[in-house]
Order: structure tokens, then sequence, then C-alpha cells
């Protein structure tokens, strides 16, 4: 007698601007913005500002938002506690500037990892440093839990730049190539770089894993299970034609998936490529109360957190400006809070 096979394939869901995903990631925010030439001060001609919100301009208007920006795009100062942002940027530059010191500039592959801990304020600018031609920019920024007993560790900051970030890539029977960006965890005997000491990722127990894979027109993937057992994955198919999991039906990109994590799955693009976001890890299994920047496991500690927030501004803020930028010929660094510079080798 035939045993009829599960399907892979839990649930599905369409994506937004901000991602659903499970315990231990809280959401996932893919901005992909075709920003104009800049000019002088790396913001766009200030006549195509002209019938935008400023300061809050989510129009996606001409292809590209201004975010909270004025002048230059992006998100200026603003406080996090209780959790981490891992922002991947694919394309293009962000200027970053934080409560502790430190400051970068990065992109094209690189990805930072911030945990906010007890309590940080930082910026995220999106500088438009070609003045002759258009500033793509397209960045994942990933929410990440902190357990209850982390929530209240130091701010720390670091920088997983593109060189240091591997990538393994695989030809099928047909000659057709997946490409799979390690960001965090592991798959098979590649490593990703070292997260924050203080990270639920930096569990071992907790597989916690950040992939983005690219599989060519009609190719095909086996992605291998989980190390252990209770890990939960989602995959988010965000730009191609479809992609076929398993044996269930396929999906159309712009489509999210919560799949199986404890047996290998065979991924299949359709008629074109198809680009995909993986997260996975195993659930910090506590209560989550979140308002805005704060993420914490009780109401009383969100009310905590931002009287916090309003007495202590969670440390100095050492720049001139809520948005301060690092001009037109920088090129990629670190700037960590003891004053260590730190550039891509």
């Amino acid at each position: 007698m035939a045993t009829e096979t599960a399907s892979p394939v839990l649930q599905t869901f369409p994506l937004g601007a901000q991602w659903p995903t499970i315990d231990p990631f809280l959401f996932v925010a893919h901005h992909d913005d075709q920003y104009p030439a800049g000019e002088t001060d790396l913001g766009p001609d200030p006549a195509e500002l002209q019938g935008r919100s400023m300061g809050s301009d989510f129009s996606q208007r001409d292809g590209w938002s201004m975010y909270h920006g004025s002048r230059v795009p992006g998100f200026p100062q603003h406080p996090h506690r209780g959790f981490e942002t891992i922002t991947h940027v694919r394309h293009g530059y962000i200027d970053h500037a934080d409560s502790m010191g430190a400051t970068a500039r990065f992109g094209h592959g690189d990805t930072q990892w911030m945990t906010a801990g007890g309590g940080v304020q930082h910026c995220e600018m999106f500088p438009l440093v070609n003045h002759d031609a258009g500033n793509p920019l397209e960045l994942f920024q990933i929410w990440l839990n902190l357990p209850a007993a982390d929530k209240a560790v130091e701010p720390y900051f670091t920088m997983l730049w593109n060189e240091h970030t591997p990538q393994i890539c695989h030809t099928d029977g047909n000659g057709a190539v997946t490409e799979v960006t390690v960001i965090a965890g592991s798959l098979g005997d590649t490593k990703a770089p070292t997260p924050p000491p203080n990270s639920w990722a930096a569990r071992v127990e907790a597989d916690v894993a950040v992939w983005h894979i690219r599989i060519d027109a009609g190719g095909s993937w086996t992605m291998p299970k989980a190390n252990g057992d209770g890990t939960i994955r989602v995959l988010y198919a965000f730009e191609g034609s479809t992609l076929q999991i398993g044996d269930a039906e396929p999906i159309d990109a712009d489509t999210g998936a919560a799949v199986t994590a404890d047996v290998p799955v065979v991924l299949q693009a359709g008629d074109g490529p198809i680009e995909l976001m993986v997260l996975q890890g195993r659930s910090i299994g506590e209560p989550v109360a979140q308002h805005g920047p704060f993420v914490m496991n009780t109401r009383d500690e969100l009310v905590q957190a931002f009287q916090d927030y309003q007495a202590t501004q969670f440390g100095a803020w050492p720049w001139g400006s809520p948005d301060p930028t690092h001009g037109p010929e920088a090129g990629r660094f670190a700037i960590h809070a003891d004053g260590r510079r730190e550039e891509p080798s």
C-alpha cells in the first residue's frame, strides 16, 4: 500500500512591506528603492521632493521613498531595546551612527549586526553617492529577538563584510546554478561569520540561520534538514518566477512559506530564476511584548523601557545631527565604540 507523503509546506502567505515570521524572529523588512542621482549633499534633486510627505514618506513614488529622512533618505536617530537588528545590503550604501559612538558605511553584500540589548540609539541613512547615475538600494532588515536573560546586555555593534560572507554554488544535472549566501548560521560545512556574543544566534542549540538563495530558471537544489529537532524554517520568495517546494504546488514570487525543517526538501525554480530568503531557528519560547522600537517580555517592562529612554536617552548622542552621513568620497568602513577602525580586506 502506498504511503501518502506529507507536504513540506505548512502555510503560505503574501509578502508586503514587512514580512511576517516566527519566533525567534520578529519580522523582516525588504527595502528596494531605485533612487535617482544624488546632489553634493547626498540627497536627491530638491525638485523631486515636492509633494512628498517629508519625514514620513513611504510612498514609493517613482520607485523610491524618503522614509523618515528630510534631505537624505533613511531613518534618522531612533532608539531600540530588547532585540537585535541584522541588516543585509545587496545594493547601495548605508551610513550608520549610534549612541555608543560607533559609525560605519557599509553595503554591496555587507551585513551589519547590532545588539540593542539594554538600549541604544542609531541612525541608518542612505547616501546617494552617485551624482551622474542612479543609486539603487536593496536591503533586508531582520529583527531577531533576545531572550529575557539577555535583554539588558550592553549594546554591541559588529560588521560582517561581504568579503568574509561565504557563498555556496551548486550546479544541478541540467547545468542550472543555485547560489546560497550564508549570512548567519551554517550550511553543511560552510559557516557564516560569528554573530555578536549575546545573540540568540550565538547559541549552537538555537540553530539560527539566514540564507539568501538564487536559483537559475528550471534549476533545483536540495535544502538540507536542520541540525536538530524543533527548528522552525520560513522561506520568502521575493523576486522572480515561481518556486516549487518539494511536491507542493508552486508558489509565486511575493509569497512566503513556513516549511518543515526535519527532512531535506527540493527547491525548484519555474521558467525563470527565483530569489528567496530563508530564516530558521529554534523558538525562544518566551512572551513577547512589543511597542514600536522596544521588544520586552511584559507590558510593565515596555513601560519601564519608555521611562528609561525618556530619562537617559540610552546615552548621549555624540553626532552633530540626527542624520549624519560620511560624504561622497568615503568607502566602506566601520569605527567601533572603542575607536578601532575596521575596513573590509
